[in-house]
């Protein structure tokens, strides 16, 4: 079984957020390869789901960004995966907007959710998507931009973006990270 994670903050108020790519990508991936209702499990919101001859977990926490990796581990210790076995997806204000970087594992880059999967789990060694949300303004916060919603020039492409990353998800479930790396960055 693989574990797939998106990342994001819970509630109507931070629906369609930047800092909630990671929650669309997966509802996308629900969506196509559900099998299962949404159940509450491991700190967050759980739907089982068969990607060809892959069974996966997809999982959206509700513990807030910054306390992510709770639900990670819990998930993680649970079906005793490997890393290997993980995939987190999240947002990235390093990378511009719609940009896809699939990696097999690394530092945190400054994104909070994934600095404490980081430190929750004890190292990097997982893999993750991270989904370009573009850098602030000049003069914004980055927390302000984070929580702020796309323009609807954005969420035209953001809407690519999120199909093109479920897709990436779906060939790292079925055909490994290289392949993945390979096809989409």
């Amino acid at each position: 079984m693989k574990l797939i994670v998106g990342l994001g903050n819970p509630g109507q108020r931070y629906r369609n957020t930047r800092h909630n790519v990671g929650f669309q990508v997966v509802s996308r991936l629900a969506h196509k390869y559900g099998t299962s209702p949404a159940k509450s499990r491991f700190h967050g919101e759980v739907v089982e789901a068969q990607i060809e001859n892959q069974r996966v977990l997809l999982l959206c926490p509700d513990t807030y960004m910054n306390n992510s990796g709770q639900s990670v581990l819990g998930a993680r210790d649970f079906y005793k995966l490997d890393h290997q076995q993980l995939l987190i997806i999240c947002d990235d204000c390093n990378l511009p907007l719609a940009k896809l970087r699939l990696r097999k594992q690394g530092s945190a880059g400054g994104q909070k959710g994934l600095q404490d999967v980081i430190h929750r789990l004890g190292d990097e060694t997982f893999a993750r998507l991270r989904v370009g949300v573009g850098p602030p303004p000049e003069g914004w916060q980055l927390s302000n931009y984070v929580l702020s919603k796309f323009s609807k020039a954005e969420m035209s492409e953001m809407e690519k973006a999120i199909d093109h990353a479920s897709q990436a998800a779906s060939t790292w479930a079925v055909e490994g990270i290289d392949r993945g790396m390979n096809q989409f960055n």
